[in-house]
């Protein structure tokens, strides 16, 4: 699949839920956040049948997000099911690891082909505040679990937010340089609550980094499905990784669109642009008019994002990251 700048797009996010069992202060209100009805929730069915679809026009790579994805039921049989479509060669998830620990057994049989955990601060009482929930200790037991058996690739996403060193980063970095793991620092996006916040940005934590470790090597091997950029850290097994959407653009690279848990293929995560699926999913139409209505939404996927601009769009995207997927 290519749009109409060229870009192959072979990677699709799929937000199962837009539940969460934790409220972090830059996804979700702390109370009131409404969450979509079960009926306008895509079945699996749905979300399988759009996948095998996609598969045929050269969909490659699948993310499994939310929300928090493994709250919603059976969603490891998800994982299980779209493994078998021919053509997907990778199946990764991103949690927020408080259900890791008991999750981690089932995910490996089902295929998972990597996790990732989202990990702002190792600090407690940081973390309950960032998160408003005390699920710091069933986190890092999940972390921990998955690292020493090490039977699929672990990451740890990072969203700095607070200062370098209010927030603790360099805990975190020691924290996760003594496993085979890697860690990833993704700066805020103004999107949703999100806006509140001013990103850290990719500059200041290399400086950070490499004045506490020694100079930092790119890592020039393809390593995930998305845009990070990789740095081989002295003292580090794993890598640190930037995915810089402010301070490093990278649209012209883009290979991914993402589907909302309601049924919405949005190609750009700015912007309110994309199709709606669910209702034509509902009423039964053909696979060829599925594709058509998807081809047609992924060839006028946005050039690029424009978060930079202070001024706002008609066409920017009002919901929240846990709404959107990440």
């Amino acid at each position: 699949m290519t749009d109409n700048q060229g870009r192959t797009i072979d990677y699709l996010r799929i937000s199962v839920t837009d539940r969460c069992n934790l409220r972090c202060v830059y996804c979700m209100p702390e109370e009131g956040m409404e969450s979509i009805p079960h009926s306008r929730i895509m079945t699996y069915d749905e979300i399988i049948r759009v996948c095998r679809i996609l598969a045929e026009h050269g969909l490659k790579k699948i993310k499994i997000t939310g929300g928090e994805p493994l709250v919603r039921k059976n969603v490891v049989w998800l994982i299980s099911e779209i493994k078998k479509i021919p053509g997907i060669t990778s199946v990764t998830i991103t949690t927020n690891g408080v259900l890791l620990k008991e999750s981690y057994e089932a995910l490996v049989e089902a295929g998972i082909d990597a996790i990732t955990v989202s990990l702002d601060t190792l600090d407690p009482e940081l973390f309950r505040q960032i998160t408003r929930r005390d699920e710091l200790s069933p986190v890092l037991e999940g972390i921990q679990l998955a690292a020493k058996q090490a039977r699929v690739p672990l990451k740890i996403n990072c969203v700095p937010m607070m200062g370098i060193q209010n927030q603790g980063i360099l805990n975190l970095l020691e924290y996760v340089r003594k496993f085979a793991v890697d860690i990833r620092f993704i700066e805020m996006m103004p999107i949703g609550l999100g806006k509140q916040f001013e990103f850290v940005s990719e500059d200041a934590l290399r400086k950070l980094i490499e004045d506490t470790y020694g100079e930092m090597t790119l890592y020039c091997e393809r390593r995930g499905n998305g845009p990070c950029r990789y740095y081989d850290v002295p003292g580090f097994t794993g890598k640190v990784g930037f995915i810089s959407a402010l301070s490093h653009k990278f649209c012209h690279e883009c290979n991914r669109v993402r589907l909302t848990a309601d049924g919405f293929l949005k190609t750009c995560l700015q912007y309110d642009c994309g199709v709606n699926l669910k209702p034509a999913l509902s009423e039964g139409v053909s696979d060829d008019t599925l594709w058509k209505m998807m081809k047609e939404a992924i060839l006028q996927k946005p050039k690029a994002h424009h978060f930079e601009e202070e001024k706002k769009d008609a066409e920017d995207e009002e919901r929240g990251m846990s709404q959107i997927g990440g």
